[in-house]
């Protein structure tokens, strides 16, 4: 179920936590474990996911967001986090859960910040880079989905900025399994034009062709707006162990995870 995880206990009171695709209860090409793909999956299976990996993590709740590939960041205040629990991962605005109150139905953003202990921040990925970011003694986490238009559109300086208007000052970040730079091909005209402005991103494939790189370019961004991050990363694409759309279009999702520990205390 986890193939990365950082007790809070050994990290200042902060969980950090990357899944794999087993443990769950999906079946078929969406099996084990899958955390999204609500228009393909069996309603009770990611509902039962959901609760086995909150179980897991031992958190009240697990916040989701309908990502879209851009840069809006949300808060998770005290009363969005009322409204989360087990079911929030069937109330994606995708139509195939039929219509959805709004009150319940998930935000759509693919970045989120909170001050709140227990509630872990869940990006969920199947090649982009879920980023974990937080700063322990101000008690500030917050979590980006950061596939290609997002991180080159800016979501990581958007979350940081909106984690220091909370309070963040010393941010750490921890980037997720993603697809590596040796796997990520892309067509030329788009390689040379994203190279120009984002030298960071240059890469070739293990078989020649152009690619981009998104875990050096995260890692740049990063170190330039201060923040002190590490790759947790391995390779979607060439692991069978974790979902990957390139390799197997139509696939399950995996997550990225952080929280503060229930009963956190400010320095």
């Amino acid at each position: 179920m986890l193939r990365m995880r950082i007790d809070p206990a050994a990290n200042r009171g902060v969980g950090v936590a990357f899944t794999d695709r087993w443990g769950g209860f999906s079946t078929g090409a969406l099996a084990e474990l899958n955390l999204g793909r609500v228009d393909a999956d069996d309603p009770a299976h990611l509902v039962a996911n959901v609760a086995a990996l909150r179980a897991g993590l031992g958190v009240d709740r697990i916040a989701l967001v309908h990502q879209v590939h851009g840069a809006q960041v949300v808060e998770i205040d005290r009363a969005a986090a009322e409204q989360i629990d087990d079911q929030t991962v069937l109330s994606e605005p995708t139509g195939a859960a039929g219509p959805i109150p709004s009150a319940r139905r998930m935000p759509t953003a693919d970045a989120m910040v909170t001050r709140l202990p227990a509630v872990a921040l869940a990006i969920r990925v199947a090649d982009c880079l879920p980023v974990m970011l937080a700063d322990p003694a101000a008690g500030v986490i917050g979590a980006a989905h950061a596939g290609r238009a997002g991180l080159l559109g800016g979501v990581l300086p958007a979350v940081v900025a909106r984690m220091r208007g909370l309070g963040a000052r010393d941010i750490a970040g921890w980037i997720g399994p993603h697809i590596c730079g040796s796997c990520y091909e892309v067509p030329r005209t788009m390689a040379e034009e994203v190279w120009a402005a984002h030298p960071a991103t240059r890469a070739t494939t293990s078989w020649g062709t152009p690619s981009l790189d998104l875990g050096a370019e995260a890692l740049a961004q990063l170190e330039e707006l201060g923040v002190t991050a590490v790759g947790l990363d391995p390779c979607t694409r060439e692991s069978p162990e974790l979902f990957s759309h390139r390799r197997d279009p139509g696939s399950g999702r995996l997550a990225g995870l952080v929280w503060l520990a229930t009963g956190w205390i400010r320095n």
